[in-house]
């Protein structure tokens, strides 16, 4: 009998256990929203250059590369969303650099983000990007003559370009990349959830539809 009551009583105190974890993770979730679920940094990792309030409930995450092209039409439309939602989405952006040489337009956005000159450098690489980057017809030699115009130090660009932290902010994209199964850019996910058909109606109400269910009055 004895013994009976102590296992009883681990069970019980087992099961004490797996509800008050559920209960915190529940009231977690309820009160930092996506951010609070086990994978979310998958989605988020630390390196992440995001754009929007910390508070934001819906977090709009894209896997991108500088020279896609199809980024680079995408972000003046992202960029219209967010305005007409202030402080309700946040942009997180995380790298795919899938073609050969893809990844050095990554490491250069990234050295322009040691002069705090990230978010201007990705607007002008996007902006000429038919130049040195039309129909995958690379020729990176031609994007140096647009740089200069957002105030980098070039000079100090083609130095930090080459600082190992960078390539491991590849390397640990790459593995969220293939953790998610990420098979183009953009690549795009509303708070964790991927947009299953691609295009600008669909993206809309992905995130339409998280707002809803994040700011429901």
């Amino acid at each position: 009998m004895k013994y009976v009551l102590v296992g009883l009583s681990c069970v019980l105190l087992i099961l004490g256990f797996i509800v008050a974890t559920s209960y915190y993770k529940e009231q977690q979730i309820e009160k930092y929203g996506f951010m609070a679920e086990q994978n979310a940094e998958l989605f988020v990792r630390d390196h992440s250059p995001t754009l929007g309030s910390d508070d934001a409930k819906v977090y709009l995450v894209e896997f991108m590369d500088p020279a896609c092209e199809t980024c680079a039409a995408f972000a003046p439309f992202v960029k219209k969303i967010m305005d007409a939602n202030p402080g309700k989405i946040k942009l997180v952006l995380r790298y795919a650099p899938f073609h050969e040489g893809a990844d050095n337009f990554v490491k250069i956005v990234e050295a322009a983000r040691m002069q705090g000159k990230y978010w201007e450098t990705l607007d002008i690489m996007f902006k000429s990007q038919n130049i040195w980057a039309s129909h995958h017809n690379w020729q990176p030699e031609k994007l140096w003559q647009f740089l200069p115009q957002v105030g980098l130090d070039i000079e100090r660009l083609k130095k930090d370009m080459n600082d190992p932290a960078i390539a491991k902010i590849i390397e640990q994209d790459m593995a969220d990349v293939k953790a998610l199964n990420v098979q183009k850019t953009p690549g795009y996910f509303v708070n964790g959830k991927p947009l299953q058909t691609f295009g600008y109606k669909q993206l809309l109400h992905l995130i339409q539809t998280e707002l809803d269910l994040q700011y429901p009055n």
